[in-house]
């Protein structure tokens, strides 16, 4: 007479429970990666999905330029196909100007700090304020990939110009109150932007390892002269 099988147990595995190993390439027998998701994702991973995008965009247009960066290339790099980052952002100026906007958005505080204390101290703070995003790496890096993208292409240039003026120069001119305004705040932002230009994208000597303080005390007077003399 054949025993009965003994009774099966949390140890006994069978064949359609046991862990599988991951898919792998024959040729190199590594796994593979997770192929782009098509189409457009659940509505809870849109926000992360959009934001991804959005990363990889940056990356690619600081490693790239404007010119040599295609919508594919970002897609590729942020694991998602080409047809979703038209959904969310449209043509690749489009991207562009979604990016650079992200990448710009600490610069675009800077009306606050001409508007708060003594109007004779405004050169100085606005010149600390704005050099000291570009003293920053964390800030610093993603506005070398909108200047340098902007420098090489006139749509990339286009795009920077409309940011530039909608949304930082008309504020500090609205909040000067004097004539010219607007002409003021340009030629203030020409002045520092210039600066910026020679010390951290050119790196032009002395300027690029001289000490910020002073090239603070140099520049401020200047900029104050720009903001507020007759």
């Amino acid at each position: 007479m054949t025993p009965p099988h003994p009774p099966a147990t949390d140890n006994d595995a069978t064949d359609n429970d046991a862990p599988r190993p991951p898919a792998t390439d024959s040729a190199s027998a590594t796994p593979r990666p997770p192929a782009r998701r098509r189409g457009r994702p659940p509505r809870t991973e849109s926000a992360g999905t959009r934001d991804r995008i959005l990363a990889a965009a940056r990356e690619e247009f600081s490693a790239r330029g404007y010119e040599k960066t295609s919508v594919r290339g970002i897609a590729k790099a942020a694991g998602v196909d080409s047809a979703l980052v038209h959904h969310y952002f449209g043509t690749k100026e489009q991207v562009f100007a979604a990016a650079i906007e992200v990448a710009f958005a600490p610069a675009l505080d800077a009306p606050d700090a001409v508007a708060e204390g003594p109007a004779d101290e405004v050169g100085e703070r606005l010149t600390r304020f704005v050099l000291g995003i570009w003293e920053d790496p964390a800030t610093r890096a993603p506005l070398l990939a909108v200047v340098r993208s902007a420098v090489d292409n006139d749509t990339a240039a286009a795009v920077l110009r409309r940011l530039v003026a909608a949304q930082l120069m008309r504020r500090i001119a609205a909040r000067l109150e004097l004539p010219d305004a607007e002409l003021r705040a340009e030629l203030a932002a020409a002045q520092l932007v210039g600066c910026a230009m020679l010390r951290y994208v050119i790196r032009l000597e002395p300027l690029a390892s001289a000490d910020l303080e002073q090239i603070i005390a140099r520049v401020a007077p200047v900029v104050q002269t720009h903001l507020t003399a007759p």
